[in-house]
């Protein structure tokens, strides 16, 4: 038994998105807590800070892009769309800032280079950009799943003679308006882009390597007096999203595809597809779309007949019509396919016709063309879930690294803690939930909160076991190999970056299977993370 050491904070909050602020708001609000929340940016909003690109939005309809724990607040704030823009997002966010006054214990332009486990005092060391380094005895980590940026190693990558970004750090000076623009990468980022870029650029070229499904966002005003009936339904509407699957406030369908007939399948899939919106096409038309492949074909072959309806030219179409299943991140745009028949849109298949190399005025491709560009942009998503941990050297227990304990894949528990690294907890860490990611969000910081309460009242370092890990680990396996999700390749395994090896990285059980197993460790004293030491009081 170990002695209490004087620490500079009670806990570090690392990131200021929406875990973040969340975090920071509820152990120093509700446990009373010393905290200090660090943010490499200059503005508090992680995701939505750093994606400032045309087009950039949320994929969750407004409603339900929010936090749920402040009743009063959500009567307060109101949206004028279907969906939510970023720069609003971003509005939103400072919003909750000031609400609560947490910018004053946030320190942003400060990176977090390292934390460091102390054996002998039971407490973390965080080494910052500045040079200072502080101490605390809990650290949450809420560095997002979508923000350490993928750039592909293309040879002549330096010798570009435009300007060259990637999505994720656009530039406040750029604009497209009128140039000859290029982008690299289709998947949600990218198609996003692409429909905003069609408008705006003089010229875009699509350099698109896997053709994707996505179905209509139905984006646009709100009707009068939607607000005001949906805000009159919030109660109801978070206990829905909190015992949903994806928790983007539909029903899910409890019917399957497989049980009814292809004049029924049609008029469902042609409702969805006039609704709009890519999880409720996958997951509010039928509930075997996901797991049984003849459902999944039934699904990919209607989007696959629409794309031919819409493309004019025939090659185009072919190159636009995914063959692989319906089994990715589901996307929805508004008229994604249809920017494809205006004359200022080249698509070019670069698993046909390969990149070889950017040269001082474009790209070149392999078959001699020289695609001549003022803007080239890279929207080649992130190295997710696990990239920004990798880019901290945090060392736990013995002074293993994240690196070397995640050698084979990284892994948690309930994607909030992993083993050997007491008194860390993460917001969606590896193998958390696969939902709309505020409710998610919402519900481990809610929980990571009564953990370190917990802490605090019995002194005991909060700490998992490498068999429990083990355990949450197999179970996503198991879950994940019984979906079509593993039949593509997709960030969501780790397969958008070269060398890094595929793995399961959620928990595919949906948000109210995840809370109910929260709740039972809960239940259980949270006897998972016993694991650690007692602390005595000094």
């Amino acid at each position: 038994m170990s002695t209490t050491h004087p620490t500079d904070y009670d806990a570090v909050v690392v990131g200021a998105g929406f875990g973040g602020i969340y975090q920071l708001h509820k152990l120093r609000d509700e446990l009373g807590l010393r905290v200090r929340g660090f943010e490499k940016g200059s503005g508090i909003g992680g995701t939505w800070f750093w994606n400032r690109y045309p087009g950039a939005m949320s994929d969750t309809e407004s409603p339900y892009y929010r936090y749920s724990f402040d009743d009063e607040f959500l009567q307060e704030w109101e949206w004028s769309r279907k969906y939510i823009d970023q720069p609003d997002i971003l509005r939103y966010l400072e919003a909750v800032v000031d609400r609560y006054d947490l910018r004053k214990d946030f320190q942003l332009n400060t990176e977090v280079n390292s934390l460091a486990f102390d054996e002998a005092t039971e407490t973390w060391t965080v080494s910052l950009s500045t040079g200072e380094s502080v101490t605390a005895r809990y650290v949450v980590t809420a560095l997002g799943l979508l923000a350490a940026t993928n750039m592909p190693d293309i040879p002549g990558i330096d010798t570009f003679e435009g300007r060259l970004v990637h999505t994720a750090e656009w530039p406040d000076d750029l604009s497209i308006e009128g140039k000859r623009v290029g982008v690299i990468g289709t998947g949600s980022t990218g198609t996003q882009f692409i429909v905003a870029a069609a408008k705006q650029a003089s010229h875009l070229t699509v350099f698109q390597r896997s053709a994707q499904y996505s179905v209509p966002s139905g984006n646009g005003p709100v009707e009068p007096g939607e607000v005001d009936e949906v805000k009159s339904r919030f109660p109801e509407i978070w206990e829905q999203v909190r015992n949903s699957g994806v928790a983007f406030g539909f029903q899910e369908s409890t019917v399957a595809a497989t049980e009814v007939d292809e004049a029924e399948r049609e008029r469902v899939f042609q409702a969805a597809w006039d609704r709009g919106n890519g999880f409720y096409f996958m997951f509010g038309t039928f509930n075997d779309i996901a797991v049984s492949a003849e459902a999944n074909e039934a699904a990919a072959a209607f989007i696959r007949r629409k794309i031919g309806e819409i493309v004019k030219d025939p090659e185009t179409a072919r190159l636009l019509t995914p063959t692989l299943p319906y089994a990715k991140r589901p996307l929805c745009n508004h008229n994604y396919y249809h920017v494809y028949n205006q004359d200022n849109v080249e698509l070019v298949s670069i698993k046909e016709n390969p990149i070889v190399e950017i040269t001082p005025n474009g790209v070149l491709t392999a078959d001699g063309v020289e695609h001549e560009l003022d803007v080239l942009v890279f929207a080649t998503g992130f190295d997710a879930v696990d990239g920004n941990y990798r880019r901290i050297d945090i060392r736990g227990r013995g002074g293993v690294s994240v690196d070397e304990h995640w050698k084979e894949a990284p892994t948690s528990y309930l994607g909030l803690a992993t083993a050997g690294f007491p008194n860390m907890f993460m917001v969606l860490g590896p193998n958390g939930p696969f939902t709309n990611l505020v409710p998610s969000i919402e519900a481990q910081v809610e929980f990571i909160t009564k953990l370190i309460t917990k802490a605090e009242q019995t002194g005991r370092v909060l700490e998992v076991t490498q068999e429990t890990e083990d355990a949450w680990t197999e179970t996503c396996k198991t879950i994940a190999d019984f979906t079509l999700f593993p039949k593509t390749d997709s960030w969501i395994f780790g397969a958008n970056i070269p060398g890094k090896k595929h793995s399961v990285l959620f928990y595919l059980g949906g948000l109210a299977a995840y809370r109910g197993v929260l709740a039972e460790v809960e239940a259980n004293g949270f006897d998972a993370f016993n694991a650690g030491e007692f602390v005595e009081a000094a």
